[in-house]
């Protein structure tokens, strides 16, 4: 019988080999339990067994085993249990956003105050109003930005935000868990509206004297990223994108006075310009990496000098990632090997002129032969140590659930954490697919993972879900254990559905054309990509062509509302969670970097909004939305929910009442059992 079963499902690939030419399987498992909603949700008892590990110094790593954490010191031997370092006596309890110094002093925010602490709370900045808000983070966290306070490197100053939200409107939120209901009012500033103003200060701990840096590129609307420190704590380098995010100065303030020194480097493209990192000085130099995508098309690595000479140091037709440097070796990861891989390379720079000062020491320096350290396929996540001697590597692949190492670092193994098994031996699971079909535009192999149903029979014909993402910043199939897998999926498969995942133009990790590739009209590349997976699926016997579904969240469920309005005849089902439903009520940040405005795109708006397409909701919906969803705000499907009564169309809406733009816990089983029986009752 098992036997059978094994040659039946072979069926499969080699149907889908016929249509792209690419696919790996895994094998079906034809007997065994089924997952539950609880494991398929949580991932408690299907997830690889694996180890949480990090370096505490350069010779210390920090590990999680038997719920513990433990630390263990690779030149003695030693494990101890590790215990984290204590925060001051008399810190402040209700302190957030706490940061650290390299001579161990710390910086923190009470309210939208900020502080230091030495000894007891030193009062930085003392914000005005409700308005004003200083050391957090800016921007909604776009730009790379993920905090507000920026230590120079002796610890002597502490540069930081000062954002001003008083030209900002409000959006309302709705709290039921107070006695008769009450507003929470946030600041979101929506697509062409008035944005935030950010200031970045300089505090010298010393005087106690607070300096504003003079950016005066763009006027009031431009944004201030990736802040980074000259190692001499002497200058402050900010990354000033104007308003339209076409445009880009590297600009060098003296940390001082605030003054402006000089415009380092520029970034100029017609679509848009995104800073994502901050500088990295190659040790002992004044030399830096800097990272982007605008120059030759893909996100590489430059060295550069605070003067202006920009030249390229990885020389590869693929987005590469900063790890660590050693003043010798510059360690970054690459999606050289294949755009769903992720490798671990070195390149040694050689600088004779490392004198701070030295113009021509970038352009006299020489470069080896970039040298690649992770051997196993699959995608490795790397954690370097600070001197650049040890790292460790975490890494999977779609036939291996999970391997730890730690490694030296010209790659020789020094320990081995962990081997995992497959923790689905003991369910029952159909045959996983994983390959490439062709973009719409005939440019590109867009990756896919492919979930058949458990005890599949190639006589019968199956319903399909497509789960879809699909927007900026995202890729949902990766070369990692069974293709990124969500537990959800595999359920989906023992219930007898057929499910598909499927990246396209628009996703990251494939270079700058691939992903710009939506500018200005978000959704339509996405859309025609999906769409071309999904006739490459219809065109296989054992899919039944009038019973398919879609579900996605996020940019995901304005995929799913667009697939269903622009494809009635295709999808007959969908579920929609927290979608974008008209650009205009989105982010500024976001929204104008991919859509610009209503004013520059009227046509890209008018094609996007979901509005003007209810009349061609044909199938079954189901919208899902966290009532105080700070990300995609209510208006968005409430607009929806309302045009379609105005237009008389039916669908079918469910929202939870304490849940921002994601539903988390517990309460997403209640969602996933939701979303499962929503396709079970209309799709089935």
């Amino acid at each position: 019988m098992k036997r059978a079963l094994t040659i039946i499902a072979l069926a499969a690939p080699l149907a889908l080999r016929a249509q792209t030419g690419v696919v790996t399987t895994h094998p079906a498992t034809p007997e065994g339990k089924l997952l539950t909603m609880e494991e398929a949700v949580l991932g408690r008892n299907v997830r690889p067994a694996s180890v949480s590990a990090s370096w505490k110094d350069n010779d210390t790593f920090i590990f999680r085993q038997d719920g513990k954490w433990m630390q263990e010191n690779l030149r003695t031997g030693d494990v101890t249990e590790y215990s984290a370092a204590r925060l001051p006596e008399g810190f402040p309890k209700e302190a957030g956003n706490i940061t650290r110094s390299d001579a161990g002093a710390f910086a923190y925010t009470v309210g939208k105050d900020l502080y230091i602490f030495d000894k007891s709370p030193v009062l930085v900045a003392k914000s005005e109003n409700a308005d004003i808000t200083y050391g957090q983070t800016v921007s909604r966290n776009e730009f790379g930005i993920e905090g507000g306070i920026f230590w120079s490197p002796d610890g002597s100053k502490l540069a930081f935000y000062r954002k001003d939200d008083s030209k900002v409107t409000d959006f309302p939120l709705l709290d039921i868990t107070t006695r008769t209901g009450s507003l929470n009012n946030i600041k979101y500033p929506m697509n062409g509206m008035d944005s935030e103003n950010v200031r970045l200060g300089v505090y010298n701990v010393v005087t106690g004297k607070t300096v504003w840096c003079d950016v005066n590129e763009y006027g009031i609307d431009q944004y201030l990223t990736n802040i980074s420190w000259s190692p001499d704590s002497k200058n402050v380098f900010i990354q000033v994108l104007d308003r339209t995010q076409k445009h880009l100065k590297l600009n060098m303030y003296r940390a001082a006075d605030g003054s402006f020194a000089r415009t380092v480097l520029t970034e100029d493209d017609s679509r848009y310009v995104e800073p994502l990192d901050p500088l990295r000085f190659l040790e002992g130099t004044y030399s830096f990496i800097y990272r982007t995508n605008n120059r030759d098309g893909y996100r590489n690595l430059y060295l550069c000098d605070t003067l202006g000479t920009v030249r390229r140091l990885t020389d590869v037709d693929a987005d590469v990632e900063y790890i660590g440097n050693d003043g010798r070796f510059v360690y970054y990861t690459s999606a050289e090997v294949s755009p769903v891989e992720n490798h671990l390379f070195r390149i040694e720079v050689k600088m004779s002129l490392r004198q701070p000062q030295r113009p021509d020491a970038v352009s006299k320096a020489k470069f080896g032969k970039p040298a690649r350290l992770t051997v196993e396929e699959g995608w490795h996540t790397i954690s370097l140590n600070e001197d650049c001697t040890n790292y460790i590597d975490n890494y999977s692949s779609f036939n291996v659930p999970r391997v730890t190492n730690i490694m030296t670092a010209d790659g020789k193994l020094v320990r081995n954490l962990v081997t995992a098994g497959d923790p689905l031996k003991a369910y029952k699971t159909g045959e996983v697919l994983f390959g490439t079909v062709k973009s719409a535009d005939g440019k590109y192999d867009n990756w896919y993972r492919l979930f058949l149903p458990t005890d599949f029979d190639p006589a019968k014909k199956y319903p399909v879900v497509l789960y879809v993402y699909g927007g900026p910043h995202s890729q949902m199939v990766q070369n990692t254990w069974l293709g990124q897998v969500r537990m959800w999926e595999m359920l989906m498969a023992q219930k007898g559905y057929i499910v598909y995942v499927q990246d396209n133009r628009g996703t990251q990790n494939r270079g700058a054309e691939y992903e710009k590739s939506i500018h200005r009209h978000c959704g339509q590349a996405e859309m025609a990509d999906q769409m071309a997976g999904i006739n490459m699926l219809k065109a296989l016997p054992f899919v039944d062509s009038d019973r398919i579904g879609v579900h996605g969240w996020s940019y995901g469920g304005f995929m799913t509302i667009s697939l269903m309005t622009n494809y009635p005849e295709t999808f007959k089902v969908g579920v929609a969670g927290g979608p974008v439903i008209d650009w205009k009520w989105y982010e500024v940040m976001y929204g104008e970097r991919y859509m610009e405005t209503e004013a520059t795109n009227p046509e890209g708006f008018s094609q996007t909004s979901l509005i003007g397409k209810v009349d061609s909701l044909k199938g079954k919906l189901l919208i899902c939305q966290g009532a105080i969803d700070n990300t995609v705000v209510w208006e968005h499907s409430l607009s929806f929910v309302q045009k379609c009564i105005e237009k008389n169309v039916q669908l079918d809406y469910f929202p939870y009442p304490c849940s921002e733009h994601n539903v988390f816990g517990r309460w997403r089983i209640h969602l996933m059992d939701k979303v499962t029986n929503y396709f079970d009752d209309n799709l089935k």
